[in-house]
């Protein structure tokens, strides 16, 4: 009898070593979904930017209003008939601001 309850554990031990540790086993199934929520968080943020580069692009492509504002903030540029103000030490915005000016028309 205790040759017979020595072989079922032999033989219960041998089942349950690819369960555990085989190819298909749970450790390497929770590895590998430990790793697929790692990649999906990185993929929600590389989407995440991807769209708003793809609103850029779309603005850039469609209005004047964005290439307009990155060359005020990003160049320094302003259009004719503003005059540029620069404010120094202020607790506002740091950027460089131009304001439009409406022309005087000469008689």
């Amino acid at each position: 009898m205790r040759v017979i309850t020595l072989i079922l554990a032999v033989l219960l031990l041998l089942l349950q070593y690819p369960l555990w540790l085989g190819k298909g086993g749970w450790l390497k199934v929770h590895d590998l979904n430990r790793q697929v929520e790692a990649q999906q968080q990185v993929n929600q943020k590389i989407q995440t930017r991807n769209s708003s580069l793809d609103a850029e692009v779309r603005d850039l492509k469609q209005g004047t209003e964005a290439v307009e504002e990155r060359a005020r903030s990003e160049l320094g540029m302003v259009k004719q008939g503003e005059i540029f103000f620069q404010v120094i030490g202020g607790q506002g915005t740091t950027a460089p601001s131009a304001v439009p000016v409406a022309s005087a028309s000469k008689h």
